[in-house]
This record gives structure tokens, C-alpha cells and sequence, in this order.
């Protein structure tokens, strides 16, 4: 009996075949995975994860790759809870902690992603992928691309880190660099694809880089020991990541994993690129684009994001909200909070750190509620900008 079921619209709910390659919906919505979520229930307690692997795979019950062969991974997932004393004291919280993402491959969460994205890809018997990228998606993509011998063409705004691209040239991939935004970029794969016999791996114009990413979500509630805590901070720029911890919780609620207490769901942004936090404001549904985009935090920088009304949707059903950190403020605090924690951040955990400084001494935060701020990937490869921000 196969697990995965189908795909489905987030937007209309039209289904599609669970063996189908495709991107978005007929109607341009992104797509979800589903599961035969009662099933699974009878056959996968949660006390079946005491002896599994120490990576995202430990959750392969839920993630829609159907033959092991097909699994393309280097290790990512399962990465560190990190509790912050000296910072929980200095912002008035008894409970903070930050998720690590750069302990995964390639230095950051976007290996959780790219390692679905890339196995299904090869399941489905993909040659060629394409995507644009503000830095740690394009690197990447071109590491689980390679690692499946798959051609991958990464599409980067020129002024992105030198590692990031770096990175793509020794995988392999065939790099292009664009004056413009990432929004740009995603022109030349849009212009291209067809042409070339590329499959879009843009963030959420494929069903399956979120599916990687709603791991962080079971590691929570697993590293948490299966209570949820009550405010998840996090940056966002395509906000793939926000949008897969709020799936993967209602999943985990269907099989009897959690409860139906959610956490407070955080969209931290800059002040340089803030579309989502302009229309939670705003209380808009969809996020205009942003005009001028720009800030240090690069994966901060996408002045439009298909998943903007996922994204603002878990924000409002948790009671959560959107904030804007001063772009002044982003490279000093990667600084600072860098020398006080031992954790080499990168300017986007900086900027959610630094909100949960200020959302603490607003009394958005409550002192007695425990908090998670994550660390999306490894400082190092933005010692040129942060330089620069200082």
C-alpha cells in the first residue's frame, strides 16, 4: 500500500497523480504531498523513531520517495537544539534556544529541501534541473545534483557571496549570474526551461523541496519531546520553511503525535525587503512585490515569494506575526551575537535573533514562553558582506 497518495492545490484542491512529474497546479498553485495519514497512524508510533537514522530519513514514513535507491543524502537533517543561557537572561526569557541549521550539508537548511527535491527528481527520472537562488538553494541544489548525476544550471544575482558561487562551479553546475534579483533569475529559468528540457526547482514550483523542509518540524516536536514550544522565530525570504513546520504539525496531529496547541508562528524580515511583513500589516492575503530590494542577509532578499499567501495564512492561524528588522541593525548583530554564543550566524539568524530580542522587550514574547530562533545556514560564506554591514 503506497503511503503518498497524491498531490493537491493548496489553492484549489485539484489532485494529481503521485507518480506525475509536474510543477504547479493547472491553475498556478503550489503543490502539497498527501498522505494516507490513518494508515500510517495504525503502522508508525512515534516510539518506532527511538532506533531510526540521525537524519531527515528518519522520517521517510512520511516523505514521498517510494524506493530507497532513490535517496540522495549527505547527512542532512537531525541538526543540533542549542539553549542560549546568557541570551535568554539578557532579553528576560527563562526558555530560548536556536535551532542550527548549519550543521547540515552544504552549511544550511536548504540541503533538507534539496535532498527531497533532487531524489524525487531522480525517482521520476529527471536529467536536467534549473532554479534561481539568492545563495544557499543554488549550492545546494548543485551538491545533491551532483551527488545524483543529475545536470543542474543554478541562475544567481551577481552580487551574491563569492562562496556561494564558488560552491556551484566545484559541484559542477553550470552557474549564470544576472544583474538583478533573484526575481530575475526566475525569469532566465522560466525563459529557458522549456528550450532546454529543464525541471523548476524554484521554491514551491515543485512539490517537494517543502516536504524536506517540514522535517525541522518533527525534529522539534521530537527534540522537544513531543510539546511544541510556544513561539518559532524565523527569517524568511521564500518562507519554504515556515510553510513545512506549520504542514508537518498538522500532519503530526492526524497521527496522534501532538497535540492541537500550535506554536506562535514568526516571519522575520528586513527593513531593505519586508513584502510579508507590508501585508500582514496590511492584512492583505498576497504580498505585493517589493521594490528595491536590498539587504546582507541575501536569502532575506526576494521582494516576491509564491508560498506569500501560505506564508501569511500559518502566520494568522497561529496568532503570530511579521517583523521587520533594521537592515542597519543585521550586520552588527551577526557580529555580536557571533562573539556571544560561539554559533558563527548568518546575517538572517542574526536578524531573528535580534527580533526576538526586541519582540521580547515589547512583551510580545513572554518571559516564561519557550522560544526557538533558527539559524538558517553558516555565517562563513558571508564574511565579505557582513564585513561590508559593519
Amino acid at each position: 500500500m503506497e503511503i503518498f497518495t497524491h498531490l493537491a492545490c493548496t489553492r484549489c484542491n485539484q489532485q494529481y497523480s503521485s507518480h506525475k512529474l509536474i510543477g504547479l497546479c493547472e491553475c498556478g498553485g503550489p503543490l502539497f504531498a498527501r498522505y494516507d495519514l490513518p494508515a500510517l497512524r495504525q503502522n508508525w508510533p512515534r516510539t518506532a523513531l527511538q532506533n531510526a537514522e540521525t537524519n531527515l530519513w528518519r522520517y521517510a514514513q512520511i516523505l514521498p520517495v517510494f524506493h530507497r535507491e532513490n535517496r540522495v543524502s549527505l547527512g542532512e537533517g537531525w541538526t543540533p537544539l542549542l539553549p542560549v543561557p546568557k541570551f535568554a537572561e539578557q532579553f528576560k526569557l527563562k526558555n530560548l534556544w536556536i535551532k542550527d541549521e548549519s550543521f547540515n550539508a552544504t552549511l544550511s537548511f536548504k540541503a533538507r529541501g534539496m535532498s527531497l527535491a533532487i531524489s524525487r527528481a531522480k525517482e521520476l527520472g529527471v536529467k536536467k534541473v534549473a532554479l534561481p537562488s539568492a545563495g544557499n538553494a543554488g549550492s545546494a541544489a548543485a551538491a545533491y545534483a551532483a551527488a545524483a548525476g543529475i545536470e543542474a544550471h543554478v541562475f544567481m544575482p551577481r552580487d551574491v557571496p563569492q562562496a556561494f558561487q564558488d560552491e556551484c562551479n566545484f559541484y559542477g553546475a553550470k552557474l549564470q549570474l544576472i544583474d538583478g534579483l533573484i526575481t530575475d533569475c526566475a525569469k532566465h529559468v522560466l525563459a529557458g526551461k522549456q528550450r532546454e528540457g529543464w525541471f523548476d526547482l524554484s521554491t514551491l514550483k515543485e512539490p517537494y523541496r517543502v516536504e524536506g523542509k517540514k522535517t525541522m518540524g518533527y525534529e522539534l516536536a521530537e527534540q522537544f519531546d513531543w510539546q511544541l514550544p510556544e513561539v518559532i522565530v524565523y527569517p524568511t525570504g521564500g518562507g519554504t520553511g515556515l510553510i513545512g513546520m506549520w504542514k508537518a504539525f498538522d500532519e503530526m496531529e492526524q497521527l496522534g503525535w501532538i497535540d492541537a496547541r500550535r506554536p506562535r508562528m514568526v516571519s522575520i524580515q528586513s527593513s531593505g525587503c519586508a513584502p510579508i511583513v507590508a501585508a500582514f500589516e496590511q492584512n492583505l492575503e498576497q504580498a505585493p512585490e517589493w521594490q528595491n530590494a536590498s539587504t546582507v542577509a541575501s536569502g532575506l532578499r526576494v521582494p516576491r515569494a509564491i508560498g506569500d499567501v501560505l506564508m501569511l495564512r500559518a502566520i494568522r492561524a497561529s496568532h503570530g506575526c511579521a517583523f521587520a528588522v533594521s537592515e542597519e541593525r543585521i550586520g552588527p548583530a551577526t557580529y555580536e551575537y557571533s562573539r556571544a554564543t560561539g554559533i558563527f550566524l548568518c546575517p538572517e539568524g542574526a536578524a531573528a535573533l535580534e527580533a526576538a530580542k526586541q519582540l521580547a522587550a515589547s512583551g510580545w514574547i513572554r518571559p516564561e514562553e519557550r522560544v526557538v530562533v533558527f539559524n538558517t545556514g553558516a555565517g562563513l560564506k558571508y564574511v565579505d558582506l557582513i564585513r561590508i554591514a559593519l
